[in-house]
């Protein structure tokens, strides 16, 4: 891998898969997770030519444990230009809802999810 210069302007994107492997990428503030992933699934690299591409681009992409949708640009995401971003590439059709319900359930009232943990008797 090495110490490659990043342009001031670009982020340097290092992409994880399933199976461990990595790879990088430079991208611009402006592309969306949509760009990212049709650009990785039109350039698969030849290290991955093990973990099998999908019949159709439904590559998703994982950044701090939440699943990316495609209108969300890297700026959106306040990543810094110049510097190394890793997020998980995976294989999935469909993304979970953006609030999903075991939040909603578990917190209503707005305290935090420990209230029903601490009884006072």
């Amino acid at each position: 891998m090495g110490s490659r210069q990043i342009p001031a302007d670009k982020i340097n994107l290092r992409l994880i898969l399933v199976s461990g492997k990595t790879e990088e990428y430079l991208f611009s503030p402006c592309d969306s997770a949509a760009d990212i992933t049709e650009y990785v699934y039109n350039h698969w690299p030849e290290d991955w030519s093990e973990d099998q591409l999908p019949s159709t681009n439904i590559l998703r992409l994982i950044y701090q444990g939440r699943f990316l949708h495609g209108n969300v640009t890297l700026a959106a995401l306040q990543l810094p230009t110049g510097k190394t971003t890793v997020m998980h590439l995976v294989a999935r059709e469909n993304l979970p809802e953006p609030n999903n319900q075991g939040q909603l359930k578990k917190d209503k009232s707005g305290e935090s999810g420990c209230s029903n943990c601490c009884a006072i008797l």
